[in-house]
Parts: structure tokens; C-alpha cells; sequence
């Protein structure tokens, strides 16, 4: 692309007609030739002459006529612009034809956002031949379906030809007109929509990623990312015109409110991401605030200017105070020292980098180049912010799961010092196991020395045989308390932290273990049929089942409990028992698949069944502290 080489040049040319203006010589326009080494060539300052027609009646013959013609101005701006919104302006170019030249020639118009404009091509036998163009118009009326506006210019003409052209379009229009070969028109498009595919494309592949990212942490700022990323993806597409060509070629009305809406959707957007990834709710509850009340004020002006002035719609620079806010809110996590805000001040700098650069051909600075990189620079600039912002979410994945392994490094030290307390607890039983276990020993000698008073003392001996057997009992009480004491603070220590599925199963190794503990709590003290309510029973066809002496009822020691019917492995369903109500009915069925290799489907029916029989449990009042087996039966029928 030869366009700053030839913007350069057209300056220098530019300023030359400007001082020539400004010295009052009143020459006819100047006349831009036709050359076949030229590839391109930028209209600008004296060589577009500009007419306001406020009413909008004129037409081009008067336009054309002595009249008229006088009056029109030559641009003292690179390119002129429709300063007055409600006014139709005539714009006229001077193209000297040469009929030898070897390339067909056209005129294309940069800005595509024009509402409309009229073309007027002289004809040689007089008169003008008109084609209409612009964004109120359907897409499909254009001959060459390209986003810009193209003139096909006749091969035939010979010598200079003055061509008219009319503007009315409710935002600003600008009066960028390039005359060029076809053949370098075709590379050139191609080139451009490649690098069109390529922006688009990376928009959708960051969106893909991130939906990937939001559905496997269900993080809510990926979500966030995602709409924003497409609300950039449609203002970039309104702007260049893809959207019009691709997505509503019929829909002109709403051709003129995409871009405000698009970029409105995108900065709300931002404004959610920024108070998502830099946990504002928690951290700076007064800067969620700000960011709201920025956000409610942006949706007041939106409504007002759809409603009042379509003028006021079209100021995309308003949409600079949603992106300040959250530039802002970044600038400030950041010095509170959250490490993720970093890449995302990074990335609103190159934001506001291309939104600067607008501005300023906004303005009309002319030491500005006009060339690819300024026209496109708020693309780059996307680009590059889009890149820093997915490191922001990097960043912070990386901080939560920094945060976790430290609540988890908490835990497993919690644990330890339950293992030591633990330890020490029985240290403790064993000091006193050995301090009673010499008091024996000494009574014992004291007994064998008395041997030799066997006669005189044989009712104090008596008295003594019947304290050592008192002291045999408090014993054996005491290893019962101790090993009942182990029992629990194992299975506290179990309840007290994830275990895997092996841990578990070393209390309840097989069925018949878990079969046996199961009927230890179904029948504590004795057994009552459940059909005649009769105590006396027989064993049954099936493990600890019991069969009713009176009646013959055989019931399984599953029945009426949370494993009646059951297909489960007996100690896969105690484990999944055990995690549910261990984790309040709050683990989901995916996990319970993942851990005990058991189908979801499977997982969900059975994990439903125990967080009911949790709920009517709590219900009645019924839920005692035993622990996970205290839910294990369930509501006997009534006979």
C-alpha cells in the first residue's frame, strides 16, 4: 500500500493550495489526471469543491450552472466534511481523462456510513447519468458488492470531466474519495477483507476459548469477557460496513443505530468484566458503586438520544467514560496490590492508544498520516487489549488456585495436630494402663508374702480377692471406653476432611461388615417384626436378616433403609452416604461419579434419594449426632 507515501506527498501539495488561496488568486479547479503508473490517488484540500444546499432542492443543472458554480468553495481541510447535519451538500471533483490509458478506471468512497450520496457522471452528448449509494439503501442494490461505495468510470472519455456529487447523512460524513485502477481495487480488497477474516476470526476463537474456560470453572468473568468481546466484534463490524454486507444487508433503519448500540453493549460489558475479575463486590464495594452509577448514566443517555436527537446518538466518544471507569477502577486495584489488574491496565492503554488516534482525525490534525495503521488503529488496539485481558484472567485462575493449595496447605496442618491430640490421648490411657497394671503387681506381691498367714487372714484375703476382681472389671470397662474412643475419633478425623474411597473401605472392608454394622443399628436391643410386632426370631434366608417366629416374615437387614432395592455395592453406597450428608447434600452427582467410578445418571438417582431422606430427617427433628448413620433408616410402614 502506497497510501502514507502518497498522503505525504498530497499534504505538501495541500498546503501549496492553501497558501494559494489565502493570497485571493481565484483559478479555475484543478484537474487530477488520469496515469497509468499511478496506482492510487487521494482527493483532498482545493481539488473537492464543496456547495451547502440547506433546503436540498437543487439540482445538478443548477448546480452545473454559472449561477451556482461560483459559489462553490475549494476544502481547506484534507477532506471535507458535512458540518451541518440537516443540510445537503454538492461536492464536485475534476478527473482529466486520458483515452489511451491501458487500466479501467474508478472512483471509490472510503466512508461507508454515508446515508446517502448521489453520484451525477457527465455524459458526452450532455446531461448527467446518476447512480445512487449510501446505508438507506439496500445492500443488494449495489452493482460491485463491496463495503465501500465504487464508481466505474467510462474508458471511452477523453480530456478533463467535472463530476457532481450530492451528501446527506444524519451523522458525520467524510469526504474520502480515491481514484484508482480496477485491477489494484480487486488486490486491495482482497487484502483487506483477508485481514477482515483474520480480526473476526481471532474475536471468535477468543470467545470459543472462553466459553470452553466459563463452562469448566463456571467463572463469571469469562462470560463477561465473552460479551464484551462481541459487542467489540459487532461496533468494529457496523463500522466497516461487514455487518451491513453480511449480517442485515435489508435492515438500513437499524444499519444506523448498530454502531451505538454495538459499542454501547461493549463498554456495559466492560464495566461487568472489570468489577468480575477485580472482585470489586468484596474488595471495593465504593468503586462497584461508581462503576453502577457510571453504567446507569450511560443507559439514561442512551435512552434520551434515541428518543430526543439522533445527533446525540451518534457521539461515539461518550462510550470513553464507561471504558475511563473501568480503566480507572484497574489503576486502582492495581496500587492496592492486585497483581491481575496489571495486564488489564496494559490492555485499556492500548485501548485508549487507538481511541487518542481517532480523536485526533476526528479533529482534523493534518500531521496525522492517513494509511492502514491509523485507519484501522483502533482494531490493533483491540487486538492487543483483548490479548493482555485473557493474561488478566490467567493471572487471576492462577491466584484463586494460589489460595486454595494455601487453604488446603491450613487444613492438612489442622489435621495434624487432630493426629497428634490424638496421639497424645492415647499416650495418656497407655500411662494409665500401666500405672494400674503396677498397683496389681504390687498387691499381687503383697498377697504372696501374706502366704505364710493364710489362716489368720483369710477373710481380709477374701475382702482383697473381691477388690481385684472389682479392679478387673473397671478395667475391662476401660479398654471397652478406649477402644470406643478409637471408633470415634477415627471416624471424627474421617468426618473432618475429604477421604478417598480405600480409607473409607478400611472400616468397612466387604458386605458382610457392612451388613453386620447395619443391623447393629437396626436392631440395637431386640427385634419386632415388622407385620406382628413379635420379639422372637429365627436367622433368615439372606445375611442378619431375621425371620419372625409367629408369623414367618423373613426381613432383610436392608429393609426399610437407605439401601432397600438397592443395586449399588453396599460399601460404594455407604461411601456415597457418607459424602453427601458430609458435605450437606452440597456434592454433585458429577463428582460422586468421577470418585466412585459409578454412571452420573446412577449417581443422581441415589444421591436424590439420601438428600430426601436428609430433608425429612431434619423435618421431623430427627437428625441426631452420631454421625452420617444416623440417616441410614427410613419411616417403617404402618400395619
Amino acid at each position: 500500500m502506497n497510501r502514507g507515501k502518497d498522503r505525504r506527498k498530497l499534504v505538501r501539495i495541500g498546503l501549496g493550495l492553501v497558501l494559494w488561496l489565502g493570497m485571493g488568486a481565484a483559478f479555475a479547479q484543478n484537474a487530477v489526471q488520469i496515469r497509468d503508473e499511478v496506482d492510487q490517488y487521494i482527493f483532498s484540500f482545493g481539488e473537492i469543491e464543496y456547495l451547502e444546499d440547506p433546503a436540498g432542492k437543487l439540482s445538478v443543472e443548477e448546480a452545473a450552472s454559472a449561477q451556482w458554480s461560483t459559489q462553490f468553495k475549494p476544502s481547506k481541510t484534507f477532506s471535507p466534511q458535512n458540518y451541518n447535519r440537516a443540510s445537503y451538500y454538492w461536492y464536485r471533483i475534476k478527473i482529466d481523462h486520458n483515452l489511451k490509458s491501458a487500466r479501467h478506471w474508478q472512483i471509490e468512497f472510503f466512508d461507508q456510513t454515508i446515508d446517502e450520496l448521489s453520484f451525477y457522471m457527465p455524459e458526452p452528448a450532455g446531461g448527467y447519468h446518476l447512480e445512487s449509494f449510501g446505508d438507506n439503501f439496500p445492500f443488494g442494490n449495489r452493482f460491485l458488492k463491496h463495503k465501500n461505495f465504487i464508481v466505474h468510470l467510462p474508458d471511452q472519455y477523453d480530456g478533463a470531466y467535472t463530476y457532481y456529487f450530492r451528501v446527506k447523512s444524519r451523522q458525520r460524513a467524510d469526504i474520502l474519495v480515491v481514484l484508482r485502477p480496477l485491477e489494484y481495487f480487486f488486490n486491495y480488497a482482497l487484502d483487506e477483507y483477508f485481514f477482515f477474516g483474520i480480526f473476526y476470526g481471532m474475536i471468535l476463537v477468543f470467545c470459543f476459548y472462553n466459553l470452553l474456560m466459563f463452562v469448566a470453572v463456571h467463572e463469571r468473568h469469562y462470560l463477561y469477557y465473552i460479551l464484551y468481546l462481541l459487542g467489540v466484534g459487532l461496533y468494529e463490524m457496523s463500522s466497516d460496513g461487514i455487518a451491513f454486507q453480511y449480517l442485515w444487508p435489508n435492515a438500513t433503519e437499524w444499519n444506523q443505530y448498530a454502531p451505538g448500540f454495538a459499542l454501547y453493549f461493549a463498554s456495559t460489558f466492560a464495566l461487568f468484566f472489570a468489577a468480575s475479575l477485580l472482585n470489586l463486590r468484596k474488595q471495593y464495594p465504593r468503586l462497584l458503586w461508581v462503576l453502577g452509577g457510571v453504567l446507569a448514566l450511560r443507559t439514561a443517555y442512551l435512552v434520551v438520544s434515541f428518543y430526543v436527537s439522533d445527533r446525540w446518538f451518534n457521539l461515539r466518544f461518550v462510550e470513553v467514560i464507561p471504558f475511563l471507569a473501568a480503566f480507572y477502577a484497574g489503576i486502582y486495584a492495581l496500587r492496592k496490590g492486585y497483581r491481575p489488574a496489571r495486564f488489564m491496565v496494559v490492555g485499556y492503554s492500548f485501548l485508549f492508544l487507538g481511541i487518542a488516534i481517532k480523536f485526533i482525525q476526528y479533529l482534523d490534525i493534518n500531521w496525522l498520516p492517513l494509511g492502514e495503521l491509523t485507519h484501522y488503529s483502533l482494531g490493533f488496539s483491540f487486538i492487543m487489549e483483548m490479548m493482555f485481558l485473557s493474561f488478566a484472567i490467567s493471572d487471576k485462575i492462577k491466584l484463586l488456585r494460589l489460595e486454595k493449595e494455601k487453604a488446603q496447605e491450613s487444613i492438612i496442618e489442622q489435621l495434624q495436630e487432630n493426629q497428634k491430640l490424638k496421639d497424645s490421648l492415647n499416650e495418656e490411657l497407655e500411662l494409665q494402663v500401666k500405672i494400674k497394671t503396677g498397683e496389681l503387681v504390687q498387691k499381687s506381691d503383697f498377697i504372696a508374702a501374706q502366704n505364710r498367714q493364710l489362716a489368720e487372714a483369710n477373710q481380709k484375703l477374701a475382702v482383697q480377692a473381691e477388690e481385684i476382681a472389682a479392679m478387673n472389671a473397671l478395667l475391662t470397662q476401660d479398654n471397652k471406653k478406649l477402644k470406643h474412643d478409637v471408633e470415634v475419633v477415627t471416624e471424627a478425623r474421617i468426618l473432618s476432611k475429604e477421604v478417598d474411597f480405600e480409607e473409607f473401605s478400611a472400616m468397612y472392608p466387604d458386605d458382610a461388615s457392612c451388613l453386620r454394622f447395619l443391623a447393629e443399628i437396626k436392631w440395637p436391643k431386640d427385634f419386632a417384626c415388622t407385620k406382628c410386632h413379635h420379639h422372637h426370631f429365627s436367622e433368615g434366608r439372606s445375611p442378619y436378616s431375621r425371620r419372625c417366629s409367629r408369623c414367618g416374615y423373613d426381613e432383610s437387614v436392608t429393609a426399610y433403609t437407605l439401601l432397600q432395592n438397592t443395586r449399588l455395592p453396599i460399601n460404594k453406597a455407604f461411601y456415597m452416604i457418607f459424602l453427601v450428608y458430609s458435605t450437606n447434600g452440597s456434592i454433585s452427582s458429577h463428582k460422586l461419579s468421577e470418585i466412585l467410578h459409578i454412571r452420573q445418571s446412577t449417581c443422581w438417582s441415589y444421591s436424590s434419594k439420601i438428600k430426601k431422606a436428609m430433608k425429612e430427617k431434619r423435618k421431623h427433628g430427627e437428625i441426631r449426632h452420631e454421625g452420617w448413620h444416623s440417616i441410614l433408616l427410613v419411616e417403617e410402614p404402618t400395619v
